[in-house]
C-alpha cells in the first residue's frame, strides 16, 4: 500500500510492517522509558508525560508489529511472507510447485 486510501483501512491498521533492527530498538526505547517512570528518574510533570507517551507508542507498536505513520508513507521493514506451497492434484500424485 502507498499513500492513504480509505477503502484500505485494514490495512492502514492492522498489517504487519515492523520487524528486525527496527523492532529490537522499539522494544528497547519502550522499557527504558517504562523503567524510568517505575524509577522515579523523571521528576518533573511535563516530562513524565512525555516519557509514558514515548514507552506506550515503543511498546504498542513492537507489541503489534505496527506502526501506522509507516504505513501512511508506504514503508515496511517486517520481512516479506512467503506465499505457501501450492499442492495441485495431477492423475493421483501430488506435485509442489513453488
Amino acid at each position: 500500500m502507498r499513500g492513504f486510501c480509505p477503502t484500505n483501512l485494514k490495512k492502514l491498521f492492522l498489517e504487519e510492517n515492523v520487524g528486525g533492527f527496527d523492532l529490537l530498538f522499539r522494544t528497547v526505547y519502550g522499557i527504558l522509558a517504562t523503567l524510568a517512570l517505575a524509577t522515579g528518574l523523571v521528576k518533573k510533570s511535563p516530562w513524565k508525560w512525555i516519557v509514558a507517551g514515548i514507552a506506550f507508542t515503543g511498546l504498542y507498536s513492537s507489541i503489534l508489529r505496527h506502526c501506522t505513520p509507516y504505513a501512511i508513507l508506504g514503508i515496511s521493514t517486517a520481512e516479506k511472507k512467503k506465499a505457501p506451497l501450492q499442492e495441485t492434484c495431477i492423475s493421483e500424485q501430488y506435485v509442489k510447485k513453488c
